[in-house]
């Protein structure tokens, strides 16, 4: 008798609001034993200090959030000036104090303008990255500091929200890969004093969160039993990539990418890297795809439910 599967096959994005003090693993967890769901996975976790949007994906929309790892993020931060550390945020231990010289608010702006662009930044010690087989965060708890090559990120955009003699809270849009608080350390040190991460909330991940609301952890986990109630919480798994192209395929190359094979696209269609929705012909998604130099639509992942 072969194993027993757990859970259901359901397929759909939940965004939920994580919130203060639990793991994105945790809060993971939760949404999918409250979906009884058998297979689930976020898009690039949260601290636990922060709060926010954390798109969760079921089912098939696992097979894209890796996809999610890369695209930008929108956060809300409250940096705390005049003391700078350990972890970049208020939970660690403070490893040095400043007199806090915050100039006034016109400056201010004018100041953090200039962070605004590509740039390089030194990732954290307290943070997931893997150094010798071990992740940083294991380096800097057994009290050991390891040299990190410089990242390449890009700061999209910086708004000065409030601010004064002792804190300044920021919008601001970022590339993967950029670490908020080594970020408000570098805005600190260019001040001339120290700060650090008071409070951290994301509002968006791509395209998500710029209308649709996130879910309550509590909320979701109320519906647990009610697949009704639960139903208006997830999302189509489009709504992660509606903005990109899509190709319609007629039914027999539908057939033909379902077999993993590539099909010609017709005349006058050009190579691309860029990843398409490949669509049948009532607009059910089937997978994803790029385009090779023959003009040939090449598949990349294939659901094995097809999608609304």
């Amino acid at each position: 008798m072969g194993r027993r599967k757990h859970g259901q096959d359901i397929d759909g994005i939940v965004l939920l609001n994580k919130p203060l003090g639990c793991s994105s693993n945790t809060a993971l967890q939760r949404v999918r034993r409250a979906f009884d769901a058998r297979k689930a996975g976020h898009t690039g976790s949260l601290d636990p200090l922060a709060s926010g949007l954390l798109p969760i994906c079921l089912g098939e929309a696992t097979k894209v959030s890796g996809y999610l790892l890369s695209a930008a993020k929108h956060y809300r931060v409250l940096a705390s000036i005049g003391a700078e550390t350990k972890t970049g945020d208020r939970e660690g231990a403070i490893t040095e104090r400043s007199d806090v010289v915050l100039p006034e608010r016109a400056e201010l702006e004018q100041r953090l303008s200039e962070f605004v662009g590509a740039q390089q930044q030194i990732p954290p010690m307290y943070s997931a990255l893997k150094k010798d087989g071990k992740r940083l965060y294991e380096h800097a708890r057994a009290g050991e500091t390891v040299d990190r090559p410089l990242r390449d990120i890009v700061v999209h955009s910086m708004e000065l929200l409030a601010c004064d003699a002792h804190s300044f809270e920021l919008d601001v849009r970022v590339s993967s890969g950029t670490y908020i608080r080594t970020l408000v350390e570098d805005i600190a040190r260019a001040l001339g004093t120290r700060g650090h991460v008071a409070a951290l909330h994301r509002v968006g991940v791509g395209t998500l969160g710029r209308e649709l609301p996130m879910i309550e952890l509590d909320a979701i986990e109320a519906g647990a039993g009610d697949p009704q109630a639960l139903a208006g919480y997830l999302l189509p798994l489009s709504t992660i990539i509606t903005d990109w192209p899509s190709i319609t395929l007629d039914e027999a190359q539908a057939q033909a990418i379902g077999h993993g094979q590539r099909v010609t696209c017709g005349a006058g269609a050009e190579r691309s890297d860029a990843l398409l929705r490949i669509l049948d012909s009532d607009d059910r998604m089937l997978g994803f795809g790029t385009v090779d130099e023959d003009g040939r639509l090449a598949p990349k992942r294939l659901f094995t439910r097809t999608q609304g």
